[in-house]
């Protein structure tokens, strides 16, 4: 197979054993590419300026000064195995924590037997010798250093689950797979350096969670799909969702009235800073847990679109929406679904708690606890169903703009472009 042949195999994501598409199926691709990049680039742009404009700074935050008082000091937290366990004589029906003798593994005070208290619910799911658990150590306790239980050890089946999820994606997905495996890693960097910093400190969380969420969608589709013009239709869509979701969720939060302060998280956060814009993190919620469902909804959207009209050249854009949006229509009734049993998963012990409580279903549905949930699903959803048609009518549009003088516009400029650098 030729190389350009190749290229364009991997960038446009076709099966490596069918035919090689054919010089004007290629000339459409370079056209349409060219005209979605004169939208693309100033939004990218747009990004680029608020990343640098939002990125948190070195000084510590209100949140981390406070969090410092509340922790003792040059705390650590090593790891322990449980040597003993010694029940405490206890009044029958009651709940009382038991003792263990817990060898410690590893920091400064590795090597020692110390004494901790476990609490009866650890000990109800089970403790036994050889556990291995994690430890906090306060070494400026008086009488020396303190140890007290904090967590079980979880490093074996975290890792191990992760390593049999990279070699699945790896085996089943191949290069394409470890491709968008680097681009989740970049996605969690930026949330780790960007969206988590930038959420505690002063900047709207509204604009910093959009900026790094949009961030994010430039390189994790195009690392994971290849640079091409089904990858550039879906980024279109998928930018449309995320600003929609913005607005959206800003309109409904504030007209609900959402504080924000419905779990202990949150509670925990507004004793370290309560100057935190609570209402703001739930938008950001919504933001963040959208990224990847309107990902798998454009990209499918998009790639449908461009098949089609590679299959039927002639058939105009006006017909390539409606049979595009056939598609569309049945991935929005099954990703719906999707979404909304995601939300009810996690809000599950919500749900049970409500269930106990003998209070009408209306009371229920439009408590401040659960209205976050049903706001934060519904906004999710909306954003979802509106990214179908956007991303189909923009497929459509330019794909068969790309066949007309207006597509081939971009494209004598860049020729021009070259062949002046080449001199």
């Amino acid at each position: 197979m030729p190389a350009s042949s190749r290229d364009d195999a991997h960038s446009h994501g076709r099966d490596p054993g069918a035919p090689p598409p054919g010089p004007e199926v290629l000339l459409r691709r370079r056209r349409a590419v060219w005209l979605m990049l004169l939208v693309l680039v100033p939004a990218g742009l747009v990004t680029l300026v608020g990343l640098v404009v939002l990125w948190p700074g070195d000084e510590p935050t209100r949140a981390s000064q406070a969090v410092e008082q509340f922790l003792p000091a040059g705390t650590s937290y090593p790891e322990g195995r449980v040597a003993g366990v010694e029940p405490p004589p206890c009044p029958a029906g009651e709940f009382c924590p038991t003792s263990a003798v817990v060898e410690v593994l590893d920091g400064e005070g590795a090597g020692e037997y110390v004494q901790i208290e476990v609490p009866p619910e650890v000990v109800g799911a089970g403790l036994a010798v050889d556990d291995v658990l994690v430890l906090t150590r306060d070494p400026g306790a008086q009488g020396g250093p303190a140890y007290a239980f904090f967590d079980y050890e979880r490093d074996l089946p975290i890792l191990a689950l992760a390593l049999g999820f990279a070699v699945a994606v790896g085996v089943v997905a191949r290069l394409r797979g470890l491709a968008s495996l680097l681009g989740l890693g970049f996605a969690f960097l930026v949330l780790l350096q960007f969206v988590l910093p930038g959420l505690l400190s002063d900047a709207s969380p509204t604009l910093v969670t959009l900026v790094g969420s949009s961030a994010i969608m430039f390189v994790v589709l195009y690392l994971a799909h290849g640079f091409s013009a089904r990858t550039t239709t879906a980024l279109l869509g998928t930018l449309f969702g995320l600003t929609l979701v913005a607005v959206l969720g800003s309109v409904a939060v504030a007209v609900a009235r959402l504080t924000g302060l419905t779990s202990e998280g949150t509670v925990t956060l507004s004793r370290y800073d309560p100057t935190l814009d609570f209402s703001g993190l739930v938008l950001a919620g919504v933001v963040v847990a959208g990224l990847g469902v309107l990902n798998d909804v454009t990209i499918t959207q998009a790639s449908a679109m461009w098949q089609l009209r590679e299959v039927s050249p002639e058939m105009p854009w006006r017909q390539l929406y409606r049979r595009g949006m056939v598609i569309g229509r049945d991935h929005i009734a099954s990703t719906v679904y999707t979404l909304v049993f995601a939300y009810a998963g996690a809000a599950l012990p919500l749900l049970l708690l409500f269930d106990l409580y003998p209070q009408p279903w209306t009371v229920t549905l439009t408590s401040s606890a659960m209205a976050e949930e049903v706001i934060r699903t519904l906004v999710g959803s909306i954003a979802l169903v509106l990214a179908v048609p956007v991303t189909t009518v923009v497929g459509a549009f330019f794909a068969t703009a790309a066949d007309t003088a207006a597509g081939a516009a971009p494209e004598r400029r860049i020729t021009t472009l070259r062949a002046r650098f080449a001199r």
